[in-house]
Parts: C-alpha cells; sequence; structure tokens
C-alpha cells in the first residue's frame, strides 16, 4: 500500500501534503447527524454497520488521505469493569477508581473477547474502504484514560488526579500499567483486523509538569509502542499530546513514527526541537474553521510553509468541533490539496 497517508507517516517525499481530520465523522456531518437520530452514541460504536457508516461518511464526502475508526478513547473501560455513559454533556464514570483496592479490580480485557464490535467494525470498514485510503486504529492513551477513570469524567483541575499521582504514586503507576496494557492490545489487535495505522491520544497528557510528563504520559505511552514495535512490525504509530508544548525535547523520545501537534505551538519550532527523525502531523486551530473560507486558506497557507515537506500530515490541532460548517471543512482540504501541490 502506497497511500500519501502512510508515505508521509514514514517520511518519504510526497507529491502533495496528505490530510486527514481526528474526529471526522462527528456532529458537524449532516450524514451523522442523520445515524445519530437513530441510535444513542454508544449502540454506534458497538454496531459494527454504524460504525463502518459513520467512517466512511467523510472519506466519501471530503475524500481525506486516510479514514479514522469511528469509535471513542473511552470504549474500553466498561471491558476493564468501569462503567461509563455517554449523555449529551460528556461522559461520566458513575463510580471512580480512586483507591488501591478499585484498581486491583480492574482486570486487562481480551480484545477479541470482550471488543468484538471494534475489530468487525474495522473489518467492514476495510471491505467498504476497497483499498482507497488506509484506515486508522486508535486508542486513548494511559495517562488520558487514568483521568476520566479518576476524575469520572471531563475535569477543569484535575484534583482527583493529581492526589493520586502525586500522593498515592504506588497506586497511579499499578492504574497506568494496566491501562498501559489494554491500550497495547487493543491495538495489536485492531492492526490484525486490518487497521494500516493506529493512534494514540493523549487529549489531556498536557496536565502535568516537565518532570512528570517523564514520569506518567511518555513512560506509558512508551509502553505501549515497545509492545506494538514487537507485535505488529512496520505499522505507523502516532502520538498526538495536547498541550505538548512544554516536552518537546521528550517528546520526540517516544519511539512513535508520526508525533501530533496541537495548535498552541508552531509547527516549525516542534520541527526544530524535534529534529528530522519523526513526521509531524497538525496544526490548525479548530475554532479557525469559523473564519471565512479565504481565512482559512491563509491559515492553511502559513502552516504548510512552516511544515516544510518532511514527513508532514496536515491536521487539525485537535478534534474538529460540532458547530463548523462542512463547507469550511471542505474550503481547508481545498487549501491543503491546492497550496500542497505548488
Amino acid at each position: 500500500m502506497d497511500h500519501l497517508f502512510l508515505r508521509a507517516c514514514r517520511r518519504q517525499p510526497v507529491p502533495r501534503t496528505p490530510i486527514w481530520m481526528m474526529r471526522q465523522a462527528g456532529r458537524y456531518l449532516p450524514a451523522y447527524r442523520a445515524v445519530r437520530a437513530k441510535a444513542s452514541f454508544l449502540e454506534m460504536c458497538r454496531t459494527p454497520e454504524l460504525a463502518c457508516e459513520v467512517t466512511l461518511q467523510p472519506i466519501d464526502e471530503y475524500g481525506f488521505d486516510a479514514a479514522i475508526l469511528f469509535s471513542d478513547i473511552l470504549i474500553t473501560l466498561p471491558a476493564m469493569g468501569i462503567d461509563v455513559a455517554f449523555p449529551e454533556a460528556g461522559p461520566k464514570i458513575g463510580t471512580p477508581v480512586r483507591d488501591s483496592a478499585a484498581i486491583a479490580a480492574l482486570h486487562v480485557p481480551d480484545p477479541e473477547a470482550e471488543l468484538p464490535y471494534s475489530l468487525e467494525a474495522i473489518r467492514q470498514i476495510k471491505k467498504g474502504l476497497a483499498g482507497r485510503v488506509p484506515l486508522i486504529g486508535f486508542a486513548g492513551a494511559p495517562l488520558t484514560m487514568l483521568t476520566y477513570a479518576v476524575e469520572g469524567g471531563g475535569s477543569k483541575d484535575y484534583a482527583h488526579t493529581k492526589k493520586l499521582l502525586y500522593g498515592a504514586p504506588k497506586d497511579a503507576h499499578a492504574l497506568l500499567d494496566k491501562l498501559a496494557r489494554t491500550c497495547a492490545l487493543f491495538l495489536e489487535a485492531q492492526v490484525k483486523a486490518g487497521a494500516d495505522c493506529v493512534q494514540i491520544f493523549d487529549s489531556w497528557g498536557g496536565i502535568v509538569s516537565p518532570g512528570d510528563f517523564r514520569e506518567y504520559p511518555l513512560r506509558y505511552a512508551k509502553q505501549v509502542i515497545a509492545h506494538l514495535r514487537t507485535t505488529c512490525p512496520g505499522t505507523p504509530i502516532i502520538y498526538f499530546v495536547n498541550g505538548c508544548a512544554p516536552y518537546l525535547d521528550d517528546y520526540a523520545s517516544s519511539g512513535a513514527d508520526v508525533l501530533g501537534v496541537d495548535w498552541r505551538v508552531g509547527i516549525d519550532e516542534v520541527r526544530r526541537r524535534v529534529g528530522d527523525g519523526v513526521a509531524l502531523q497538525g496544526n490548525l486551530d479548530p475554532g479557525a474553521l469559523f473564519a471565512p473560507p479565504a481565512e482559512i486558506r491563509a491559515r492553511v497557507a502559513d502552516i504548510l510553509a512552516r511544515a516544510g515537506n518532511l514527513g508532514h500530515i496536515f491536521n487539525l490541532g485537535h478534534g474538529v468541533l460540532p458547530e463548523t460548517n462542512p463547507e469550511h471543512v471542505r474550503a481547508m482540504v481545498t487549501a491543503v490539496r491546492e497550496l500542497s501541490a505548488t
């Protein structure tokens, strides 16, 4: 398979900058909303036919250079023994995991037995793609998963998380190890089901100090990546840390093929700090898609100029916002293709 996206992951010359988007299937697409009206979010994640349908929608609509599995980073938590609900306000965990007994009660699930719907969705998506573009599988990174499990949902200050990390580090490491093994096995199973590339999402990896980044998010992301290097040799791995700017020197040591970059740091600064040994992905501010198409094009041009042509995949700096006008997404895609081809 010689798709633009995979070649960029491996830092090979490509005729233009490939593009795909985090959270491709979402509430900004009318076709997605039509499916969502028939089923709950969790039902969509657990029904392979529906997950396949919404995964293919952005490919059919915009022609991105890669598809990403429709699922959720928290999909593995119920299989570990943590109940998760998905109301419109965001995920909620009824009984947060905050002590050694609760951590000990969790188990590392067998993906084939306990997450079969995600793997079947991958098999169906691959058939639906029919070789048009590669498929990216994904999972939540250990530290990000810990924050949800411990906080019981989203948080502004992550007080419970930091109480565990700094007040009970032995328990924190025990929980992170279970989460890392869960993440690694799930991504391995996704590759074996047909995923061409995998991404590790550390949406909240940026909540700690630089020293603690090495001790917690990076340490366990490396554990996942090392497992995949052994079990899935040759599969490109993307690691995304939201808020990566304070950690760039350490970020480069993750072992991933591609580092995701959020919009809070210039992508040229990232390249200068991490060197040429890794591809970069990013990093348009999702909010910039609220701008007029001419301004979107100007911002795309700026990122392309800063990124250069050494292993760059154009992307948003985080997921597309639900209120985004779909035609502004199209304007961004058009700008990337026209400007990177010149």
